[in-house]
């Protein structure tokens, strides 16, 4: 099994909401649905813009929690290093 550690925002260095999932089309369709109960959905995170793949669910949670713990700056660093125009990487996703 796949498991996936996600960032996904409301606009450029808008609010950033890191997340891990094992279906990540069905989870971004729930972030664009509004069915993220929450800070998600408080702030309308609806823009994949950065994800990693981990086979481990036990990396895949240790990953999302060390992401949380960074500073803004190396996580915009992240999303720019493989996403420059933060476009929004859902749509190359099955949804």
């Amino acid at each position: 099994m796949q498991y996936f550690v996600y960032i996904i925002t409301n606009k450029r260095n808008g609010t950033l909401y890191i997340g891990m999932t094992n279906n990540l089309a069905r989870r971004v369709w729930e972030h664009k649905e509004g069915l993220v109960e929450g800070f998600s959905k408080k702030y309308d995170t609806k823009l994949l813009v950065y994800y990693e793949k981990s086979n481990n669910v036990s990396d895949a949670i240790a990953r999302e929690k060390q992401l949380k713990k960074w500073k803004r700056e190396w996580k915009l660093r992240i999303i720019e290093k493989v996403n420059p125009d933060w476009g929004d990487l859902s749509l190359n996703l099955l949804l």
